[in-house]
């Protein structure tokens, strides 16, 4: 018998059993039935996936999995891009599931590193997200997705909403190679809006007792961006963003591109670079971005997924985003980490840990976060082929004669939140990689993708350097007040700076001590509702912090 015989038997008795469960409802199954459906579809060994985005979360069905009874159901191969809730741990404390492939752990990060640590977590690799998507469809098939959307009709298809994500991706991986799609949702209704994914490629549906889990992960408080935000902002706009014309980019979700966010119609049009700098992003809606988008600085945005109380914003705002006939955004992580990686021109994000040759991790000793999208958009794309003023100059900086290169810049300041440093001789992640068992140190972006690093001391510009030394010698100067930055002599920095490699604030004309929150054109959450003209709905937390602010 064929493996594709096999796979159809296989697949046809297990639907059989997860039928007897539903009776004759067809495709839905009862909530309260939601544990002993997994027992009956999924067998020991098998490889599952649970979606759970950087936002919505199948929590409901993560919690059924939970509870399965581990004598029925054990060793199973876990492939999810995040690791966000307790009961994506709980599998494997329960010995329910030991393998596991990921991309980003977030909340559990400092947990799974436990787990790891005392054996109950085997990691087969920390993935970008695209490249697990893609192993997915390859090598990593799951045998059962557990998915979410906001509807279904009771022919399966579904209905995402804004928060399209990663469930098409993971539903096609899986109805494509003979395995079962469960569908958790929030209502069955007889007509959908508009259909995400196809009836036929979902074969259970259950109607969740409440709606999904979604975070607001990409909404900062701009009550909590500091003066060295802004300082940092202003550096970066003034040594990356204006002399390289770039318009087509991506931000990370840090206060300092947060910062950067919010000083575009203030700082940014001061020195005339409205329509001339940032007007195509590939970005979740951040809410700081709506007083650029109100002053005419954007075009457009292609989002990885929604944010929470963006919703009416984003629908009445058609002309900057993907808005279906529905009028509500369609989302689609797996293309816009290729948009990030192919149709940008600058990649700016954060880290933990820098080393002495730029290399940088978010995987630490006693955290194992993973990386997410940052390396596939924090790396330098070898097949890109087309031009755009930005990528060629930035190649011609680098010496290159055949192509030009993407920026990618690293904005951290000097010192962690927790008053560790930044900048080490040695990324923790070497060290996990031998307790952890890894090939390689989870290294998140290579340091000869880094083109710059911008601290609050400064910026390093490495497309300018020609040694590994010179390079080094470079990041120990912006790493300001550090072990790893005292061992820079003040005479090199000193020539560095004549060099045009490295530029500190008064280098490119800012004055440290304007450098204020007043550049800010929205100081409180307050400011970007009254920014918005009240299309914007703060989420609950972010509503107590303006009572706190005010």
């Amino acid at each position: 018998m064929s493996g594709t015989s096999r796979r159809g038997t296989d697949r046809a008795s297990r639907l059989a059993r997860a039928a007897a469960l539903s009776g004759t409802s067809g495709k839905v199954c009862p909530a309260d039935r939601a544990t002993l459906l997994l027992e009956a579809i999924i067998e020991p060994g098998d490889r599952v996936t649970i979606e759970g985005d950087n936002q919505k979360q199948a929590d409901f069905l993560a919690s059924a999995l939970a509870k399965v009874d581990p004598a029925r159901v054990h060793d199973l191969h876990m492939v999810q891009s995040v690791l966000a809730l307790p009961e994506h741990l709980a599998v494997f404390e329960r010995g329910i599931a030991n393998r596991l492939d990921f991309a980003f752990a977030g909340p559990q990060s400092r947990k799974l590193a436990e787990l790891v640590a005392n054996g109950t977590v085997k990691i087969g690799a920390i993935h970008t997200y695209l490249e697990l998507y893609a192993r997915m469809l390859v090598d990593l098939t799951p045998r059962v997705a557990l998915i979410v959307a906001d509807k279904a009709d009771r022919n399966g298809n579904l209905y995402t909403g804004p928060n399209t994500e990663d469930t098409p991706t993971i539903a096609e991986a899986a109805a494509f190679r003979g395995g079962i799609v469960v569908a958790q949702v929030n209502e069955i209704v007889d007509r959908l809006p508009r259909v995400d994914v196809p009836g036929d490629w979902v074969d259970v549906v259950v109607p969740s007792p409440k709606p999904y889990l979604i975070d607001p992960l990409f909404t900062r408080d701009p009550a909590k961006i500091r003066n060295e935000n802004v300082l940092m902002a202003m550096m970066a706009i003034a040594a990356v963003y204006e002399p390289y014309q770039v318009r087509r980019l991506n931000h990370g979700i840090g206060y300092a591109t947060a910062a950067i966010e919010l000083i575009l119609p203030t700082y940014a049009a001061q020195r005339g670079l409205k329509g001339k700098i940032a007007s195509h992003f590939v970005l979740n809606p951040h809410p700081t971005l709506i007083p650029a988008i109100e002053a005419g600085f954007v075009d457009s945005v292609y989002s990885f997924g929604s944010e929470l109380g963006m919703e009416d914003y984003v629908s009445n705002h058609a002309d900057i985003f993907p808005v279906g006939a529905d009028g509500n955004l369609r989302s689609n992580r797996a293309l816009a980490q290729v948009a990030g990686q192919y149709a940008c021109d600058l990649f700016i994000g954060g880290t933990l840990q820098i080393d002495a040759q730029g290399n940088s991790s978010t995987a630490t000793k006693d955290r194992i976060t993973g990386f997410g999208g940052a390396p596939n958009m924090g790396a330098d794309p070898r097949g890109r082929r087309h031009d755009s003023p930005t990528w060629l100059r930035a190649g011609r900086e680098a010496g290159e004669s055949l192509r030009g290169r993407k920026l990618v810049v690293q904005m951290v300041q000097t010192h962690q939140p927790n008053g560790a440093p930044s900048f080490v001789e040695r990324l923790d992640a070497f060290d996990l990689a031998a307790s952890a068992g890894f090939a390689l140190p989870p290294v998140m972006i290579y340091g000869d993708d880094v083109t710059h690093v911008v601290t609050e001391r400064g910026v390093a510009n490495l497309l300018r350097c020609r040694s590994p030394q010179e390079r080094e010698a470079a990041l120990r100067t912006v790493a300001g007040d550090t072990e790893f930055g005292r061992r820079q002599s003040s005479e090199t920095s000193d020539s560095l700076r004549r060099g045009g490699i490295v530029m500190f604030p008064s280098d490119l004309g800012i004055d440290v001590g304007t450098a204020t929150r007043d550049w800010l054109a929205a100081k409180s959450i307050d400011d970007i509702v009254t920014a918005s003209g009240g299309l914007y709905v703060p989420p609950a937390k972010f509503r107590r912090a303006i009572v706190t602010h005010t």
